[in-house]
């Protein structure tokens, strides 16, 4: 059973009414309860104690869902340094919508990850452009979404390992919406829609990305690599 974590800032649903209506049990209840058929899941969020992400946490989560907004900068660099080194070690990061910006995907990604953006409730088209990923098994061609926020090229990050969305915005603009990256032993997949004000992640089609990318970045199971001083593994003759 893979364990997953849900981590949501749970900002706007109790400053919003209309997340809170979208969202009532809090984004990260909406992603938890689409998950729990398949996965062992539990939530964290941004005013618990470590922000819900404590040592046992942490050493127990096989892929970590990460959901951010308006306070990437209360978050302590404390815990980001510790998601880090878990990520490195083997533990999945799921990146959704606005946690482009999260200190944890900037350390990352080591670039400043900023957009151009838009809210004006206008239809968004993500094209599958790597029909043979994982993350995309179930999907058709395109999802289509009758309202989203529009995220712009261009989008600072490095180039993805694989780029398995590409989206497509009313307004004309275009954005790498699904891309994944491998740092340490962990692997990484940001996923774009999810605007906190609109019922993205009630969509089954979303849903279903979100699931197929938990099973993507499960941990491998395999030993952390030994890094620092290395005995030799046969002797090293004397050179004359």
């Amino acid at each position: 059973m893979i364990n997953v974590t849900v981590w949501n800032e749970h900002r706007h649903e109790q400053k919003n009414p209309v997340v809170r209506d979208v969202y009532p049990e809090g984004i990260h209840g909406a992603i938890a309860s689409f998950l729990k058929d398949d996965y062992k899941v539990r939530t964290a969020t941004l005013d618990e104690a470590e922000h819900g992400l404590t040592d046992d946490v942490l050493n127990e989560t096989d892929v970590l869902i990460w959901w951010g907004h308006i306070a990437h900068d209360e978050v302590s660099d404390e815990v980001v340094e510790k998601v880090k080194k878990r990520v490195w070690e083997g533990m999945g990061l799921i990146v959704l919508h606005s946690g482009h910006f999260s200190k944890i995907f900037k350390t990352l990604m080591g670039t400043s990850c900023d957009l151009k953006w838009r809210e004006a409730d206008e239809k968004e088209r993500l094209w599958v452009v790597d029909p043979s990923h994982p993350i995309v098994e179930g999907v058709g061609e395109y999802i289509e979404l009758d309202r989203e926020e529009m995220y712009g090229e261009h989008f600072d990050i490095p180039a993805p390992d694989q780029l398995v969305f590409l989206s497509w915005f009313e307004g004309g603009e275009v954005f790498r919406s699904g891309c994944t990256y491998s740092r340490g032993n962990g692997k990484i997949f940001y996923f774009r829609p999810g605007h906190e004000t609109y019922p993205t992640y009630h969509n089954e089609e979303i849903q279903r990305v979100i699931k197929n990318g938990v099973k993507w970045a499960a941990p491998t199971k395999r030993s952390y690599p030994v890094y620092g001083n290395a005995k030799p593994l046969e002797e090293i003759k004397p050179k004359n």
